[in-house]
């Protein structure tokens, strides 16, 4: 495509030979001349005076000082995401809808248009796959759960029953939708297992990362709001609500009905315990506990960075004494004021 259609997909200007033909996306260092590279970190900009690209993506205050054509825009980030995507082969490709003769699909189960089955699917009885569906091969398709239009299963992704899925859902592979939540009640000698009555809720725009779980509500639903972005190996306990617009990074935990607001961000590794609730606007750095909720917006972190052995082994015994020094410094500060 030319830059000229590549403006008129983004809404933005050219500056420069808007004619000129590209074929891909490459960084700054990388990009030959027929295709396109972006500025959206200032870390980069070394690397524009000597850039090769048929043109950059980047912000107007950065024209003057790029040697090749420009694609102007406030948000160089958000431009680059939506260029990507026009150079996505899956996202272009035309998958032709029908259903793969090793599929097995329930003759109550209700199909829209343009709905694509691959190879060893299964979809239960009573599930409804709106139009322009896509469930890849081996993955199955609860009784009576139901995907909006456009969403896409990849390879072996398992919705349980009941399951709701919004519009232009990516469910990635290996991801658990809807299984039991955690829950037992122990007697004193065994554990007896709780029935898990509930069902999850995704909202639009979802997309969950390959081998992640969201758990079913034991009594309501599990809920997952719209535009939420859910990154690879993360663990959604029974009950939980999640606000829109909130991003989760790989290995993040959140225990059983903890509410997350919306447009929060839980960095890698992150653990919630149960029963919290975070409000709108928090962000949560890697590896951190969060152990009680959080009611202003902003950022928080626990845990340590990481040290030499010896320094840490050394913290470590300081940590054990933090309460009787601060008992000593308050008996200190009793005396002086005294």
């Amino acid at each position: 495509m030319t830059l000229a259609d590549i403006a008129r997909h983004l809404n933005i200007p050219v500056r420069g030979d808007d004619a000129i033909a590209v074929r891909g996306l490459a960084t700054l260092k990388d990009a030959g001349p027929d295709q396109v590279a972006f500025l959206a970190n200032r870390a980069y900009l070394k690397d524009l005076a000597s850039t090769r690209a048929a043109a950059v993506l980047l912000h107007p205050e950065h024209a003057k000082e790029c040697p090749v054509a420009c694609l102007e825009t406030a948000n160089p980030y958000v431009g680059y995401a939506q260029l990507s995507q026009l150079f996505d082969p899956m996202a272009v490709a035309r998958l032709e809808a029908g259903v793969h003769p090793s599929a097995i699909v329930a003759e109550d189960a209700v199909l829209g248009e343009g709905v694509r089955i691959e190879a060893n699917a299964v979809v239960g009885s009573g599930a409804m796959l709106e139009d322009r569906v896509v469930i890849g091969p081996g993955s199955i398709v609860g009784a009576d759960s139901r995907l909006g239009e456009e969403s896409h299963l990849h390879a072996n992704v398992t919705l349980y029953h009941g399951v709701v899925i919004g519009k232009r859902a990516i469910m990635h592979s290996g991801c658990v939708i809807g299984a039991d939540g955690f829950g037992f009640a122990h007697d004193g000698a065994g554990w007896h297992k709780i029935a898990q009555l509930g069902g999850v809720i995704l909202g639009d725009d979802v997309e969950v990362g390959s081998c992640s779980s969201i758990d079913r509500g034991a009594l309501g639903d599990t809920v997952i709001g719209n535009d939420v972005k859910i990154d690879s190996q993360v663990q959604i306990a029974h009950n939980v609500h999640i606000g829109d617009h909130t991003a989760l990074a790989g290995c993040v935990g959140i225990a059983g009905s903890t509410r997350v607001g919306r447009h929060c961000m839980l960095g890698g590794g992150v653990g919630l315990s149960g029963h919290l609730t975070l409000c709108d606007g928090v962000q949560v750095t890697g590896m951190s506990l969060v152990t009680n909720s959080i009611h202003t917006p902003g950022v928080y972190s626990s845990g340590t960075g990481a040290m030499t052995n010896q320094q840490w082994r050394k913290n470590a015994v300081r940590f054990k004494q933090l309460d009787e020094m601060a008992k000593r410094l308050a008996r200190l500060e009793k005396r002086q004021l005294g």
